[in-house]
This record gives C-alpha cells, sequence and structure tokens, in this order.
C-alpha cells in the first residue's frame, strides 16, 4: 500500500475532532444525561475516573480510527478521494462500528436509547472524520 497520499496532518485534526463531537455529543444539553442515566453513572462517579487514563487512551484510539480510515481513503488509480468519497466511507465505517457497539450492548442488556446514543456518536464522529481526510488531499 502506497501510504504517499496520506495527509498525516488531516489524520491529526481527524483524530482530534471526535473530542469536540464527544464533547457536544455527550454534553448534558445533548445526550449526557442520558447516557450517565443508562450507563447508570452518577456526577461523582465521573468525577472518579482517572482523566489521563481516559482522554489519553480516547485520543490514541481516536487517532487510530483516523489512521485506519485514511488508509482506505488512499488514492489509487481506479480512484482518487475526495470530500465526498471521504463522507461516504466515514459513514460507511460509522455504521461498521454502530453494529459493533450494538451487538456488545446488546449482550450487556442495554438500553436501545443506550446503543443509539454510542452508536450514533461513532457514525457521526467517523462521518467528520471521513470528511476531514477526503477534503484535506
Amino acid at each position: 500500500m502506497d501510504t504517499s497520499t496520506i495527509n498525516w496532518l488531516a489524520v491529526l485534526v481527524a483524530g482530534l475532532s471526535s473530542f469536540v463531537i464527544g464533547g457536544i455529543w455527550y454534553s448534558p444539553g445533548l445526550f449526557g444525561k442520558a447516557w450517565m442515566t443508562d450507563s447508570q453513572l452518577s456526577e461523582a462517579d465521573i468525577q472518579k475516573g482517572n482523566k489521563g487514563k481516559i482522554f489519553g487512551f480516547t485520543a490514541l484510539f481516536s487517532l487510530i480510527m483516523a489512521a485506519n480510515l485514511a488508509m482506505f481513503l488512499v488514492d489509487t488509480p481506479q480512484m482518487k478521494t475526495d470530500v465526498t468519497w471521504g463522507t461516504t466511507a466515514g459513514f460507511l465505517a460509522g455504521i461498521w462500528t454502530f453494529c459493533a457497539i450494538a451487538i456488545h450492548s446488546l449482550f450487556e442488556l442495554k438500553t436501545w436509547r443506550h446503543i443509539l446514543i454510542n452508536g450514533g456518536y461513532s457514525v457521526v464522529a467517523l462521518t467528520l472524520m471521513g470528511a476531514i481526510i477526503g477534503l484535506w488531499r
């Protein structure tokens, strides 16, 4: 695989964009309160979490996701990546991860609301990642 067409700065920005989306998505004004309820977590539980570990691994995994998506979007003689294809590929990757989240959550006896909140975040975050990678060629 020729990775010379990957814009690694775009991968970094795409990976970090999931923090922006996550901050909005899981805010109390959007889905944060419902997510906490369905996760059976209180504000005190959230405050007890190891923020360095949580955000550090979140950053690492987000960068891996963005790099992986960029690998799928490498230009080939048959196909050149643009913002439309990047967005589409990101959305399709989001559907893929949504399904994985749903499968795990069903076995964990999570509510459909919980599945839709977490899976929806994945779809939106990956769609934006794909758009950034596709746009920033």
